[in-house]
Formats: structure tokens, C-alpha cells, sequence
């Protein structure tokens, strides 16, 4: 029985609080003084270096690659190349359990923590799930269950609190597959989305986000059908619908994952960043099984950041965005993903509009939390968009 989660601030229930010492929290969570230079050179050996490609943006990695699996795995979000690698794991003996989501039993949306001990299992982890839950309170019945080696699927916030406490769980190896993950909401916030979607809300069996501006729904009757993200009913959201914690997540990509498996930068396949030694392991037991290329890169990021920059700019103020007329939305819609960023610069605006989000709605809603919460990268990435830290907002120089 998981009991209630303790009651915290900026808080997304990772599910250390719930754990066997609710106080961890104070070391653990991102969203009080992350240092992700240590984490980093903790779990990849050594921290992001601006000097290599894209690792300011999406932090320290050997290689990316575009990916699929060879055969689609039936009910996976893209192929199932995140959940077979867990099978994998589990078939070969690797790790005595994987800990990821499954779907509620009274709700498909709402994700529930599950400890999986058989390969087969992992089936009912595939596809995608909206809300909160907590993970990490598992990790305390894993070790009373005497599971030594252990993988997680997991989100930045569940990553990063892992990571910080990794030392002192116990265990003799942890494998961490990583996903990206990006305003976050309530299950019953979800649902209240899907309704503004769709006249039979409870039909959508599917919904994805995709890198060419367009949100995909599949109905319970085969259906398919596409909406253009201009045409998305963002104005009729409630003004909390995202958390703050969510709004101001410097952590997009996972960056403490031995590997993360997404889909910004692979242009309607997967996109992997294989960060590590373990990363490779875990890429290496598919074998044959995974089709592999390089990313892809195209068109300029610049004008939609603005953009972005400014509408969020308005938001945060309280005032109305700007609307853009209905005529032309089909108009724009059809040029973004011909002319707008595709591939790996899709990837670079999505973590660049994160972090000025960030910054912006620290500064508008807990402007003492912006020293201790956005670390050095982020200002850089900020900095061609006129973002600087103020006197009272700079971390000290060692400081990451």
C-alpha cells in the first residue's frame, strides 16, 4: 500500500516522500537547488561541455541516432524500443526487475509505478500516460524483495532524484532509461484536454506530440486523425493547467539517463542519446532488432523561440496572447513543418523555449527560487535571446 505523498512546494510526487525517509526530499529534488555539473561527472564520468556538439542543449553524450524498431511493437507510443530494451534486460538476466509505469486499472491515462519481474510483462508498460505518480516509492520494496540489479523508466524529475540518492539505495547496478518528458499535468487535467479534442473524449486511445507540428489521436475504431498544434484548444486551458513545476523544468532531454529515448530530433522515428558505457549496453541487446541512422537537421530555430519568447512573455503578465487570425492558421500550419525547425533544431528550440519558460515564470511567480533553481547551461542557452541573470540571480561561479 503506497501511502500519501508529504506535503511539499513545487513538488511532481517522484515518490521519494512516500518513501521510508520522507526528508530525502531535501537532497533529492531538482526543484530546490539542482547541481547538475556533479550529477553529471557522477554518472557519465564528466559533466556537459559546450564545446562538443549539442551537449549544452541536451547535456553529456557519446552519440545520437535516429531509430526504430525493425518489427513495431503492437500498443507502443513509436516502435517500443524503450520497453523492449527493459524485455531485454530481463531476458538475458541482466537486472532482477525493471521499474516503470503501467495504466491504472480504473483509468488507460493515469500511470501507476509497477515492479515487472517477467519479460512479458513489460507489454502492459507500452504507450503513453498523463499525471503524476510515484515512481521512486517502489525502490524500498525492490530492496526488501532482494532485487540486486535493477532498471528504470523514468522521467527527468523521477531521474534526477534517483541519481542524487543513487549512493545510498544499495544496489549492485542500476540501468536507467530515460524518457523526455515536458509539461506535465494532472490525469484529470488530461482529460479535460482530450474532451476540448474530441466530441467522444473517451474513444482516444492514443496521443501523441510529434516533431511535425501536429498532435495524432487514435480512436477505439481504428481511427486516426491529426491536428495541427496552431489549431490545439491551448486558449481554453485553465491558466494552472500546467504546473509551475513543469514551466520552469530545466531538464528536458534527461539528462541523467544512461540513455534517453524520445522523439524530438528523430523526424517520425525514435531519438536516441546513448550517454554512457551503460547507454551502449543497453542500445547493444537489441541487436538486428533496431534500424538506426543519423539525426537530421533543418530549417532556423531563431523566430520560433522569439516567438515563443514573447507570447509567453505576455502570458506570464497576464495579458492576452496574441491571436493569430483563424484564416491563416491552415496557412501557417502547413508551412511550420516545411520550413520550420526539423530534426535536431526542432530539439534545440523545444529545450531552448524550456528554459526561457523557466526563467520567465520564476521570475513572475517565485523570484527567489531563480538562483538556486536555474543553473549556468540554461543562461547560456538563454543568452542569444537578449535573457541575462540579474545581481541577486547569479549561483556562485562554482555553482553549477
Amino acid at each position: 500500500m503506497i501511502g500519501p505523498a508529504a506535503p511539499r512546494g513545487l513538488c511532481t510526487d517522484c515518490g521519494i516522500s512516500r518513501g521510508p525517509d520522507p526528508k530525502a526530499c531535501g537532497r533529492a529534488c531538482q526543484f530546490i537547488r539542482p547541481d547538475y555539473p556533479a550529477l553529471e561527472a557522477q554518472v557519465h564520468g564528466r559533466a556537459r561541455d559546450p564545446a562538443r556538439p549539442d551537449e549544452l542543449h541536451f547535456g553529456p553524450h557519446r552519440r545520437m541516432l535516429r531509430a526504430r524498431l525493425a518489427k513495431p511493437a503492437p500498443g507502443a507510443q513509436w516502435t517500443g524500443i524503450t520497453t523492449r530494451i527493459a524485455e531485454r534486460l530481463l531476458e538475458t538476466g541482466a537486472v532482477d526487475a525493471v521499474l516503470a509505469m503501467a495504466p491504472d486499472p480504473a483509468d488507460s491515462w493515469k500511470p501507476m509505478p509497477v515492479l515487472v519481474t517477467r519479460a512479458e510483462d513489460m507489454a502492459r508498460c507500452r504507450g503513453m500516460r498523463m499525471g503524476y505518480a510515484p515512481l521512486l516509492v517502489l525502490l524500498a520494496p525492490a530492496r526488501a524483495a532482494g532485487h540486486k540489479r535493477l532498471a528504470i523508466i523514468g522521467i527527468p524529475c523521477q531521474v534526477y532524484a534517483l541519481r542524487a540518492l543513487e549512493r545510498e539505495l544499495g544496489f549492485e547496478r542500476l540501468f536507467v532509461i530515460g524518457t523526455p518528458c515536458s509539461d506535465n499535468t494532472t490525469t484529470e487535467n488530461f482529460h479535460r484536454f482530450l474532451a476540448l479534442l474530441d466530441e467522444q473524449p473517451e474513444t482516444i486511445t492514443y496521443l501523441e506530440f510529434r516533431a511535425d507540428f501536429h498532435v495524432e489521436l487514435r480512436f477505439a475504431d481504428g481511427r486516426i486523425r491529426e491536428i495541427p498544434f496552431l489549431q490545439l484548444p491551448i486558449s481554453q486551458l485553465p491558466g494552472d493547467f500546467f504546473p509551475l513545476t513543469c514551466r520552469t523544468c530545466v531538464d528536458y532531454t534527461n539528462v541523467l539517463a544512461d540513455i534517453t529515448v524520445g522523439y524530438m530530433g528523430g523526424q517520425g522515428e525514435q531519438w536516441l542519446l546513448v550517454r554512457n558505457a551503460r547507454g551502449e549496453e543497453l542500445l547493444a541487446l537489441l541487436g538486428d532488432e533496431v534500424v538506426t541512422s543519423t539525426p537530421g537537421s533543418a530549417g532556423k530555430r531563431d523566430g520560433a523561440v522569439k516567438g515563443f519568447l514573447a507570447n509567453t512573455e505576455r502570458a506570464a503578465g497576464g495579458l492576452p496572447l496574441r491571436r493569430m487570425p483563424d484564416w491563416l492558421r491552415p496557412i501557417v500550419g502547413w508551412l511550420m513543418p516545411r520550413i520550420g525547425p526539423r530534426g535536431l533544431e526542432f530539439a534545440r528550440a523545444r529545450v531552448e523555449m524550456k528554459a526561457v519558460e523557466t526563467i520567465i515564470h520564476l521570475r513572475r511567480e517565485e523570484p527567489r527560487r531563480v538562483k538556486s533553481m536555474v543553473p549556468a547551461h540554461v543562461w547560456a542557452l538563454v543568452s542569444r535571446y537578449g535573457l541575462t541573470p540579474r545581481d541577486s540571480e547569479r549561483r556562485p561561479s562554482s555553482d553549477g
